[in-house]
């Protein structure tokens, strides 16, 4: 049965390349589908991907290209419960070596919302 909701997220004009990184990174995540503009618009042109379709560890998520006006911050993160440091370690490489930035994960810590957790931290 598909789910009759996904969690949205605003991408500037990267929205397949990060569907992409989190199917890459996470289990149970993939790309599911890409939906490219039919023709030119105002802010582009024929075949720029305007969604993407994806899952993050079986939850759905639609990324959406939708230009410049809202930007990421740490009021949305996702929750991910590791089962060990080496895990925890792995993926806070990845999103650290993909262009996250430590402060920005730190931040996230110590507000109570820590993006990756391994069960030392709970």
């Amino acid at each position: 049965m598909k789910p009759k909701n996904a969690i949205c997220l605003w991408f500037d004009k990267d929205a397949h390349e990060a569907a992409r990184f989190y199917a890459v990174t996470f289990p149970d995540s993939k790309v599911t589908a890409v939906h490219e503009a039919p023709g030119d618009y105002p802010s582009g042109k024929q075949g720029d991907v305007l969604t993407v379709e994806f899952t993050v560890l079986g939850i759905p998520c639609l990324g959406l290209n939708g230009g410049p006006a809202f930007r990421h911050t740490e009021a949305f993160s996702f929750q991910i419960a590791t089962e060990n440091q080496e895990e925890t370690d792995r993926y806070w490489n990845a999103i650290v070596g993909n262009g996250g930035t430590e402060a920005s994960a730190v931040g996230a810590r110590t507000a109570g919302a820590p993006p990756v957790r391994s069960p030392r931290a709970r």
